[in-house]
């Protein structure tokens, strides 16, 4: 999948309602088995019959349950208002990585560890929705807290086994299991009202199940590194935009580390490591409703835009090599280059269009 030509992905935040789970149902037609209706009720098996489990499927299985149980207690359940998110224990002085769109607009949360059913309460340091990443810091460290172990990503590789590991649904200390897919993807966000988010990039792609409730816990690898924080998972729109079964997107490590780290010795973050053009835009349709470019509405003052002499009301259409006809493709262009990257602009301005050069600013 070219994550850039789906860009309708759903944040995995979870809206506390009621959540009921039935047991002990049959399905219409059937019958409840007792030991009396099998053929083989009370007769010995022969010993032929009972195959032992694989040497190495019994390593894996050890393997899985040294990573759980390492990992598991340094992930935790965030309440943040009516929602539910997860977030993962950054150090031992009570600060907590999560998603931004998990803390919203809040400043105070309730946060439950792997280990405890009393909540305790947290309060924002500081929220980053350009890489929905936030921090949030505990007001009393409790005993027994564990830093979660955060991992290389560029050893990240496709076909790697991985734990995601949350708060799915409400249900605390969940672990779900499969693989790194891809590496790289740039995914954008469904926003608010039907429109666009942020555009993420060097996103982790998995088939491990990501359900609401899953964002900002932890992608874990089978050394028991976090590789990622499950922020996303792609909408199908075979199923009215329904999640897409084991397509689900992580932040990378290395992400989380460089803005996480300066939130916390910082307090906000200084330098984001993604290029500007310095400009707020919005996307411009034509007559037939087509989007044909970017309408510029604001140039920042000595941004990469300014400088280049692009105004407001001038019509972004390219960047470098790339088409741009939506504000999203414009993201995702900006998205693939560094601050101080030379590139093109090329705008429209009344009727005639023009290129000029450009360096690129930083977020």
């Amino acid at each position: 999948m070219d994550a850039s030509r789906t860009p309708l992905v759903r944040r995995a935040v979870l809206c506390l309602l009621p959540f009921v789970l039935l047991a002990g149902c049959s399905l219409p037609g059937s019958t409840p088995s007792s030991p009396s209706s099998s053929p083989s009720a009370g007769k010995d098996l022969p010993d032929t019959a009972q195959a032992a489990v694989p040497r190495a499927a019994a390593d894996l299985e050890s393997d899985y349950r040294k990573v759980i149980r390492d990992v598991l207690p340094s992930v935790v359940q965030i309440q943040a208002g009516d929602e539910l998110g997860s977030g993962v224990v950054y150090d031992g002085k009570g600060h907590i990585v999560t998603n931004a769109h998990v803390v919203g607009a809040e400043k105070t949360f309730q946060v439950t560890t792997a280990n405890s059913e009393t909540p305790l309460t947290a309060e924002l340091v500081y929220s980053y929705p350009r890489q929905d990443l936030a921090v949030v810091r505990l007001e009393r460290v409790p005993d027994g807290l564990k830093a979660a172990g955060f991992g290389d990503s560029a050893a990240v590789e496709v076909g790697q086994i991985v734990l995601a590991m949350g708060s799915p649904l409400g249900l605390a200390s969940s672990v779900t299991q499969g693989i790194v897919s891809a590496t790289g993807r740039t995914v954008t966000e469904g926003g608010t009202g039907g429109g666009t988010g942020t555009t993420l990039t060097d996103m982790v792609q998995t088939s491990a199940a990501i359900n609401p409730g899953n964002s900002g816990g932890a992608l874990v690898n089978l050394r028991g590194e976090v590789i990622g924080i499950p922020t996303l998972a792609a909408a199908d729109p075979g199923v009215g935009n329904g999640a897409a079964a084991g397509i689900g997107f992580a932040i990378p490590a290395s992400t989380v580390k460089t803005v996480a780290g300066q939130i916390v010795e910082q307090g906000r973050v200084t330098a984001s490591g993604r290029a500007a053009l310095g400009i707020t835009g919005r996307t411009l349709v034509d007559a037939d409703y087509r989007a044909v470019g970017v309408a510029v509405v604001e140039v920042q003052r000595d941004g990469a835009a300014d400088k280049a002499g692009i105004r407001p009301e001038d019509v972004v259409t390219g960047l470098g090599d790339t088409d741009i006809t939506t504000i999203t493709s414009l993201a995702e262009a900006l998205a693939a280059r560094q601050p101080g990257d030379r590139t093109t602009v090329t705008f429209r301005r009344g009727g005639a269009e023009r290129t000029v050069d450009v360096t690129l600013g930083e977020q």
